[in-house]
């Protein structure tokens, strides 16, 4: 299994709704009400930009949700594996873990979070029935880690009319 040169990480895709709720929504509902502590990136610091294929590790008051998408319609969500003090070790890039290394996911820092939501696609096309997981913070502020065709994907934006909201309760 590929570790995303990330030592110990091991991650487990699945696909759509049913599966994910399944395995991680007791989990994701015990999220709400903790604060986000941290957001770590992975970072290419050759090209000085945010390195997608990597997981994405929100840190709640010590419990850390590592979130990853592959292909058109894999998700992984992993708890608690992944140490950001440790190296990566992928020859090809020169990668880093940063803390918030984007200006959105600072101003969210701090913050009590209010909700999870899957958000399921709902296009006609290859990736329909993808989740997304989106983090719902005070003001309707969220961050969202999308599957943006195996890589992942992040926003600020309320969802899209193509994606099904479904909060994790």
């Amino acid at each position: 299994m590929f570790d995303f040169g990330i030592g110990g990480y091991r991650p487990v895709w699945l696909n759509g709704r049913g599966e994910v709720t399944r395995e991680h929504g007791l989990r994701l509902r015990g999220l709400v009400g903790r604060t986000l502590t941290r957001v770590w990136m992975v970072w290419d610091r050759q090209d000085d930009e945010w390195f997608c294929d990597c997981p994405v590790l929100f840190d709640f008051d010590g419990e850390q949700v590592e979130i990853n998408h592959q292909k058109l319609d894999d998700l992984s969500l992993t708890w608690n594996t992944v140490d950001p003090a440790r190296p990566l070790l992928w020859p090809e890039f020169d990668l880093q873990w940063r803390p918030e290394p984007l200006p959105g996911l600072r101003a969210l820092r701090g913050l009590p979070l209010g909700g999870v939501e899957l958000l399921e696609w709902t296009g006609r096309d290859a990736a329909q029935g993808s989740v997304d997981v989106s983090f719902v913070f005070e003001a309707d502020r969220r961050a969202t880690v999308f599957n943006a065709l195996d890589e992942n994907g992040l926003t600020f934006d309320p969802p899209g009319r193509r994606l099904r909201r479904l909060p994790v309760t």
